[in-house]
């Protein structure tokens, strides 16, 4: 084997570089989907708003809280009847037929409330971290139990995958052909192109043939004897590596710019509404799992041109500090807060009320909410109390998730919570293990069936988690 592992690595420093295992996203020997069944959903999108989305000043707005702890932002009625969110969601207030609000999220595992990388991590594996074994992301574990519709796409897809938490994502124990391809960079910047889908610099697309047709005559005694799994594996992952460097469809799968300029325009011109954009043009390219971790960066592009949001370098939800400023956060003898914007400005929720709101229209005029999951989520809510700094702490006793597509029935809230929004009042209350176990239901995983290790130790995925009957 040790010449067929040379002639591997000499073929993928043509142009794919150290990327063809987070490319390839499936086992060759993976076989059928593994389902049960009517699968609801063939493909999911996640968007992760990472930081601790204040559910009080968004889903689940409390007008009757006490004066001194009360949001400023007034609360507004939704195309469903019943249902309000506050201002801040006026553009996604029209679609919230589309929606179900799960206003009784909890996040009950010790530990993991005041740890941003243990809650993003908990997002990205549906598994409380902490276990004697690391999890895989859900996306790796869809990716071994699926794999992709597309082979010159990746399987599952992190945007950017440029935060302080996206080391967070991880493949666990699986392969690391299961690896979650992260884009880098912004496709707002009009220069920005996706790493390692090219081939290298002097290698056209004759010469790369020309190798490829030579590997396969020097191979071919490899894989004629005895048929062995590990060649033909390596086999099928340079085939795909080969489909997915020389197709056009892939590079054209990741050009914003072939999008009309009113689409872009209706999602934002900004980093976070071009990112929302690129997840609905991967879905529909047929990737089986695009994750949106995104956040407007203090130095953008807005409307094509560079914008400076000044004090803004980590513009996530983590709002310790002047929650309802009208510009940065970074106030005198401040917290952990500082960094990011007001809650109510545009790189905050401006810029996402736009975007979730033009992707949930989009997906919906395209039929791709028929059959595909929408999921936006984030890792635990804040405070019902304003502390000292003007701002909201962490806070794992009630927060909100939103779902559309794959079946679930649109205007509905499930759930609720008292009225400073601190603690559920409803009977049922869900885990993120619930949410991992409902996207494995909707795609019609058997969660029955174990995952092994290395070392043949099964592993269920979301054991602890029920799906969410009501987004059934």
């Amino acid at each position: 084997m040790k010449s067929l592992s040379i002639t591997r690595r000499n073929f993928i420093g043509i142009g794919l570089g150290g990327a063809l295992s987070a490319l390839t996203g499936r086992d060759a020997f993976a076989g059928e989907p593994v389902v049960r069944g009517k699968a609801q959903a063939k493909r999911v999108l996640v968007i992760f708003e990472q930081g601790g989305l204040s559910h009080i000043d968004t889903f689940d707005p409390k007008p009757d809280a006490p004066l001194e702890h009360r949001s400023p932002f007034k609360t507004i009625k939704t195309s469903a009847d019943g249902i309000y969110f506050t201002e801040l969601l006026s553009k996604t207030a029209k679609y919230a037929h589309k929606l179900t609000v799960v206003r009784c999220m909890i996040q009950p595992t010790p530990g993991i409330g005041n740890s941003h990388p243990k809650g993003s991590q908990y997002i990205f594996s549906g598994e409380a971290p902490g276990g004697p074994i690391e999890m895989p992301d859900i996306s790796s574990v869809i990716a071994s139990k699926i794999g992709t519709s597309a082979l010159y796409l990746p399987s599952n897809i992190l945007l950017p995958g440029t935060s302080e938490q996206a080391y967070n994502s991880t493949v666990g124990f699986l392969p690391p052909g299961y690896t979650v391809f992260k884009t880098g960079g912004s496709p707002a910047d009009p220069r920005w192109t996706v790493p390692n889908l090219s081939l290298a610099t002097g290698i056209d697309e004759r010469r790369f043939k020309d190798r490829r047709d030579l590997l396969s005559s020097l191979n071919i005694g490899y894989v004629n004897a005895g048929q062995s799994r590990d060649v033909q594996a390596m086999s099928s992952l340079m085939n795909q590596a080969s489909d997915m460097l020389t197709n056009p469809l892939t590079r054209k799968s990741f050009d914003i710019h072939t999008e009309p300029d009113g689409v872009r325009e209706k999602y934002g011109m900004g980093h976070r509404g071009q990112c929302y954009l690129l997840a609905r043009k991967l879905i529909e390219s047929g990737v089986r799992f695009v994750t949106v971790d995104v956040r407007e960066p203090e130095h953008s592009f807005r409307d094509g041109m560079a914008t400076t949001f000044a004090g803004g370098n980590n513009m996530n939800w983590d709002h310790h500090d002047a929650i309802y400023s009208t510009s940065h956060t970074n106030i005198p003898n401040g917290g952990a807060g500082a960094g990011r914007y007001g809650i109510g400005t545009w790189p905050m929720m401006g810029s996402t009320d736009q975007a979730f709101s033009a992707l949930l229209e989009d997906m919906d005029q395209r039929g791709l909410l028929a059959d595909t999951l929408v999921c936006f989520v984030t890792e635990f809510g804040r405070t019902p109390k304003i502390n000292e700094r003007q701002g909201r702490d962490h806070w794992t006793n009630a927060f909100s998730f939103a779902f559309a597509g794959a079946g679930v029935p649109g205007g509905q809230v499930v759930g609720s919570t008292d009225r400073d929004g601190g603690y559920i009042t409803s009977s049922m209350a869900y885990t993120i293990e619930d949410y991992a176990a409902t996207i494995y239901e909707k795609l019609g995983i058997d969660r029955s069936k174990p995952l092994s290790t290395p070392s043949g130790r099964p592993m269920y995925i979301a054991a602890k988690g029920k799906p969410i009957p009501e987004l059934f």
